[in-house]
């Protein structure tokens, strides 16, 4: 075996062990999750995110365990924004709250599957068509640009967005969430109940916003292995951190405006890769990036709490399970 196939090996068997750890010692069905819980959930999967960072140091090299942080980190900020839109169709299709830690696992681990699905189409692409990472990288600095000018995601209602939109005109519905059940059978017809649909509409949304983060992914790192594994532990730690931000996700009133200056350097350094590598060494690319990354997400956070400028709407949350 060589050095990648180890470290797949290891991934596997470690994420395989903490989903079994998270599902049956962290979680338990229909059981409220507490900002308590929500922070050592939180803690496991990003503690085993460093741990698997220094396994890749040890493994693969100080570049590639480099690469994967600084991709780990840039997915974990952009997945800031996956829980606020999470919190708008919870609080819109009126989810009880002892049915969110189930509807959420079940949306991620769907939604990982379209990542794999997705991040293998696109590293095939660009390993056929290079010049597809110049697609990427203007994508990516017209992403940023409007992302750093635009409003927030308040006005985002999930009823009128097009994933909704289709599952009402393709399946049978029914308002409500059948006692919990994703289907019910009502005068001997099935029909789908409003957390099958939220589940479908976790694990869409998740893959919109993976439009603008894989191909963020590969402006730092082209290797498969950084790209998956980076991905999948951010998107497995999604649900704890759901639980413990989702009353003060709203106070990171400037996280947008970080992450969009990550997107444009990411846009620009791949669309300026061939004299990027003429000038500057992998090493010190590597940390330029990362340097970039914590600067602009640390800083926003920061600037954030410290000008607190609006906030959302009290009743979306209120209701936390702080206890």
């Amino acid at each position: 075996m060589n050095k990648d196939q180890i470290t797949y090996l290891v991934f596997g068997i470690v994420l395989l062990l903490a989903l079994v750890a998270d599902l049956g010692l962290l979680s338990k069905k229909g059981q409220k999750v507490t900002i308590k819980k929500a922070l050592y959930q939180t803690f496991f999967w990003v503690a085993l995110a460093l741990a698997f960072f220094v396994f890749m140091w040890i493994e693969n090299g100080s570049i590639l365990a480099l690469e994967y942080l600084s991709a780990y980190l840039m997915e974990w900020s952009l997945s800031i924004d996956n829980i606020f839109v999470f919190i708008l169709i919870f609080s819109s299709f009126k989810v009880k709250e002892d049915q969110y830690g189930r509807v959420l696992l079940i949306g991620i681990l769907m939604a990982i599957v379209f990542r794999v699905i997705f991040i293998t189409v696109g590293v095939a692409l660009v390993d056929r068509f290079h010049w597809i990472l110049y697609i990427f990288g203007v994508f990516l600095l017209y992403t940023g640009i409007k992302m750093f000018t635009s409003g927030d995601d308040e006005h985002f209602d999930p009823k009128d967005s097009k994933i909704y939109k289709f599952l009402r005109r393709a399946l049978p519905l029914v308002p409500h969430d059948g006692g919990g059940k994703f289907t019910v059978v009502e005068n001997g017809k099935k029909y789908y109940t409003i957390l099958f649909v939220v589940v479908i509409m976790l694990a869409g949304i998740d893959l919109v916003f993976a439009l603008d983060s894989i191909p963020a992914v590969m402006g730092i790192s082209k290797d498969k292995l950084v790209i998956y594994t980076s991905n999948i532990f951010a998107v497995l730690g999604l649900r704890s951190l759901f639980f413990l931000l989702r009353g003060a996700v709203s106070k990171f009133d400037y996280l947008q405006q970080g992450i969009a200056i990550v997107l444009v350097f990411i846009g620009l350094k791949m669309l300026g890769e061939h004299w990027v590598n003429q000038w500057v060494d992998k090493t010190t690319q590597v940390f330029i990036s990362l340097g970039i990354i914590l600067v602009c997400i640390a800083g926003s956070i920061g600037y954030s709490m410290v000008m607190k400028r609006k906030g959302v709407p009290r009743d979306v949350n209120d209701h936390s399970t702080n206890h």
